[in-house]
């Protein structure tokens, strides 16, 4: 196998066998499906900094022999999509695309392939870091002799996705497209072990939908607050407007008051003007906790018009978890599982089959009882309502075990409206 470390520092010889300098680092172009090996960055030697690839004839025993001679050499030509090895990707955190998890590089895995060299490889176990200091023969001795296994831990270039977000990364626009792929409480795993610069590189890379359920599936109010505070307003708008409201309210409570405000103004009046409702709650009651995002439809309804009405409506939940019945004055008067609406004839009123006890909580009430109902009722969401028996929003019962046991167990809240 060959290794970056078994080329940092090799000594550069020309075609004379004069020494020129020593290697400091390989550049890589960067290709699909893996990055090609473009030049040699050399270090001591003030006339000669960087070669191109194509000169250098051999390599072995730390020695890099060139096909010309030191008079003839002609700098590198960088090019904007380059990426230096050892500067730029050793010992950094990237991401494993298969193990979802951030892992650090401690070596990096080259081949030959049809007269190029190709980074194929990264090494991230300790094998890698032994092998840097020269001290790999000697532990593998160690471990025969113990009959210990020491396998190395490499993992294919197409199976990670670089996360640094410093200045060359940026310039390279190393777009996160395998990470984008991968379920976002995956991502949030992995965000949380990044630093929050790299967290703005990943969350720049997501679509606004990914961001935001993204962004829902951390655990931690601070840190979602932290990314979206290094956002720009106009991107960190779009995200909250993908969210559910309830997530947005909870959110912004966490955030200074100035920025809090300039995202409101930027979100869409609708969204905006529900998740404001939902600020004006005590974050200790059940109107703290609900969603506005619901299914109601009017009782002058037939069961195929309000079929036809969800259609319309086109929740983008996995499941609507009840469908409320309501007046023109959003009275609540009932409530109707989908399963009620598939089996009714279609011309039959609504009014006529919705459950008319609907158990309900007041906008005042705590998480507490909330549970209480919930869990004595076997819901799965709980209806709020005001004084006057308006439905306000819903309480599903993933959000009321977030808030009830000690870590968030709910999952993500899914989107019902």
């Amino acid at each position: 196998m060959i290794f970056l470390s078994d080329f940092l520092n090799a000594e550069v010889v020309d075609v004379r066998q004069h020494r020129i300098g020593r290697v400091r680092d390989l550049v890589v172009v960067m290709t699909e499906p893996f990055p090609r090996v473009t030049g040699v960055i050399l270090k001591g030697n003030r006339r000669v900094r960087s070669i191109d690839w194509p000169v250098v004839r051999s390599w072995d025993n730390k020695e890099l022999s060139l096909k010309v001679d030191e008079t003839s050499l002609q700098p590198h030509a960088h090019v904007e999509n380059e990426l230096w090895l050892s500067r730029q990707i050793l010992d950094k955190q990237i991401v494993d695309m298969d193990g979802r998890r951030v892992v650090r590089v401690n070596d990096l895995q080259l081949s030959q392939v049809e007269g190029s060299l190709l980074l194929v490889g990264v090494d991230v176990g300790s094998r890698g870091l032994a092998r840097r200091v020269g001290l790999e023969g000697l532990g593998r001795r160690v471990a025969s002799t113990i009959h210990l296994d020491w396998p190395q831990r490499l993992i294919s270039w197409e199976a990670v996705d670089p996360v640094r977000s410093d200045v060359s990364s940026v310039k390279l626009r190393i777009a996160h497209t395998k990470l984008a792929k991968l379920h976002p409480a995956d991502i949030a795993d992995i965000v949380n072990e990044l630093s929050p610069d790299d967290r703005s590189a990943v969350f720049a890379a997501l679509s606004d939908e990914k961001a935001a359920d993204t962004l829902e599936e951390i655990d931690e109010p601070h840190m979602q607050a932290s990314i979206l505070e290094r956002l720009d307003v106009e991107r960190a708008s779009d995200i909250l407007e993908a969210m559910a409201p309830d997530e947005v309210a909870d959110l912004l409570a966490d955030m200074p008051r100035e920025r809090a405000q300039q995202l409101l103004q930027k979100m869409e009046e609708d969204e905006a003007e529900d998740v404001e409702e939902l600020l004006a709650y005590r974050e200790d009651t059940a109107g703290g906790l609900m969603t506005t995002e619901y299914v109601a439809v009017l009782h002058t309804l037939t069961a195929a018009e309000a079929i036809n009405r969800l259609r319309e409506l086109e929740p983008d939940a996995e499941s609507v978890y009840y469908v409320y019945v309501v007046d023109e004055e959003e009275h609540l008067l009932g409530v109707l599982s989908l399963r009620d609406l598939i089996v009714a004839k279609p011309e039959t009123k609504i009014r006529d089959f919705m459950i008319k006890s609907v158990i309900s909580v007041g906008v005042d009430a705590g998480p507490r009882e909330v549970a209480e109902v919930t869990s004595k009722y076997n819901l799965l969401a709980v209806p709020v309502v005001d004084q006057h028996n308006r439905i306000q929003g819903i309480v599903t019962v993933d959000d009321i075990m977030a808030r009830v046991m000690p870590a968030r167990a709910g999952g993500r809240r899914r989107r019902i409206f």
